[in-house]
């Protein structure tokens, strides 16, 4: 959601800024540099929401305690192309690259790789390691659970998370990288509509009477956003969630809803490195077919085209790059303050 009123910052200069604070929160100067590269590349890629908005809380929750910023991950178990980390209350960023990287190295040695990650804080903008995996010529897939932000279907209470998914496939010219919650809008994107006093485009969630509204107030307070997918998003979150914590042997929405606040997540990292074989030289082709043939179709109403996933990404992040990223002036002022 861009604004007329918004400032555009430099690419390098963002960066900069949020290294600075992290270093001066005890954050190792490679740890700083990296934190702060990824939470520039989601406002940069249009992610606002997890990009430099997420920043103040971020540091808050540093400050607090409830993110250690000196903690490394520390495998607890390795069974073939399984591993089992603990992330020790660590950045929650930090900690998902770590994971994606090792899940790259097992996968590049043995065709496939999983890492399971637990106690672990939340990893920002998850379509990052997707962006990752696929810039390293791997498909991934990956999934966090959450605190209970969501109802399951057929009930009335937040008890089941909106366990955000990730899928990607590498491509030559442009990834095709799919990542979504299990609500029709994550929290943060309902938090940008309510600051800027607008309603949101669809009914997506439920009041704190148990009516259907789109207003972002009622639903964040609420915290009963609807499942995305209706029946079918709430049984894929449920499984989400269990998978995680069978891998992990972390904690579940359910243990993590009996907290007061949202920490010791459980999150899985899956990396295919295809071979050659596979497909040999027509993989590429393929992929690029697919897309074509997608792009081919008659798109409806005021629609420009049909896009894959991802596109809209690529373009959001040519146009920033270009001219800056654009910044909430109120945000940007809290960020210089902290």
């Amino acid at each position: 959601m861009i604004r007329n009123d918004e400032l555009r910052i430099p690419f390098v200069t963002m960066q900069e800024l949020l290294k600075g604070k992290l270093t001066g929160r005890g954050f190792a100067e490679n740890d700083a540099s990296l934190s702060a590269r990824l939470f520039t590349e989601s406002s940069c890629d249009g992610v606002y929401s997890h990009g430099l908005n997420r920043f103040p809380a971020y540091i808050r929750n540093v400050d607090r305690g409830y993110i250690k910023a000196d903690e490394k991950p520390k495998r607890m178990l390795h069974h073939g192309v399984l591993e089992q980390w603990n992330g020790q209350l660590g950045p929650g960023n930090l900690n998902a690259w770590f994971c994606m990287e090792r899940a790259m190295e097992i996968a590049r040695e043995n065709g496939v790789g999983c890492v399971a990650l637990r106690q672990t804080n939340h990893w920002l903008r998850g379509g990052t390691y997707g962006w990752q995996a696929a810039d390293n010529g791997c498909i991934a897939m990956l999934w966090s659970n959450t605190t209970g932000n969501m109802v399951p279907w057929g009930g009335i209470d937040p008890t089941i998370g909106n366990n955000p998914f990730i899928l990607a496939v590498p491509r030559a010219s442009g990834h095709v990288v799919l990542d979504f919650a299990q609500t029709l809008y994550s929290y943060g994107k309902m938090s940008q509509y309510l600051k800027h006093g607008e309603l949101l485009p669809y009914m997506c969630g439920y009041d704190s009477d148990g009516n259907l509204t789109n207003d972002p107030e009622s639903i964040v307070n609420s915290m009963r956003a609807l499942p995305a997918g209706l029946w079918k998003s709430s049984g894929l979150a449920i499984m989400l969630d269990l998978i995680a914590v069978i891998l992990s042997g972390g904690k579940s929405t359910m243990e993590i809803n009996r907290q007061d606040y949202e920490t010791g997540l459980s999150q899985v990292f899956i990396a295919i490195a295809p071979h050659s074989g596979i497909y040999g030289e027509t993989r590429e082709t393929l992929v690029d077919r697919i897309i074509t043939n997608l792009q081919e179709t008659t798109p409806a109403g005021n629609q420009e085209k049909v896009r894959y996933p991802g596109e809209r990404t690529l373009k959001i992040r040519e146009e920033n790059r270009k001219k800056g990223i654009p910044v909430d002036p109120e945000i940007w002022k809290q960020v210089q303050e902290l």
